[in-house]
């Protein structure tokens, strides 16, 4: 269920790419992203356009920051990244495990967003399986996460998803 254009993922590659090339601080207002942020944020983006390569360039470089940090919530993000770059290779022991991970890591955190978006790619990663009532239960509990959040664009694409295995 991707959720950008790849043209789109392009124009956001370049523009966070180019913030990896800048000096650090100081700046005249805010902070400036340091390094883990914007290679969060490329490895998320990755996920979502379900760039393998990209994702593999990213997310090894979010991982080895939100390791060496001990950074939870980043690494969450790495470990559902590799979880999707797992599940496009046909890897799907590797796929699950590495979404447990993300998902274990998020509801430490009562993240539900990003639980949310975890059970999404779990759902996936059954589909990809063909165990049907196995997505659909990580649907159902993915629309529940968005609900609550009251996500509009999500709980739309998530009751289609649930429809579609009807």
């Amino acid at each position: 269920m991707p959720l950008q254009a790849q043209g789109e993922f392009v124009l956001v590659r370049e523009e966070l790419e180019s913030a990896l090339e800048l000096s650090g601080q100081p700046v005249k207002r805010g902070t400036m992203a340091h390094r883990h942020i914007v290679y969060m944020m490329l490895s998320d983006a990755a996920a979502q356009c379900r760039d393998v390569a990209a994702l593999s360039q990213y997310t090894s470089s979010l991982e080895e920051l939100a390791v060496r940090d001990g950074h939870q919530p980043y690494l969450a993000v790495a470990h559902r990244s590799w979880g999707v770059a797992h599940r496009l290779k046909g890897t799907y022991d590797e796929a699950e495990a590495r979404l447990n991970q993300a998902l274990a890591l998020f509801q430490e955190r009562q993240a539900r967003w990003q639980i949310g978006r975890t059970l999404l790619e779990c759902a996936e990663l059954a589909l990809a399986r063909s165990e049907k009532s196995t997505a659909r239960d990580y649907f159902s509990r993915a629309l529940t996460e968005f609900e609550s959040l009251k996500a509009t664009p999500f709980v739309e694409r998530t009751q289609a998803a649930l429809q579609a295995l009807d």
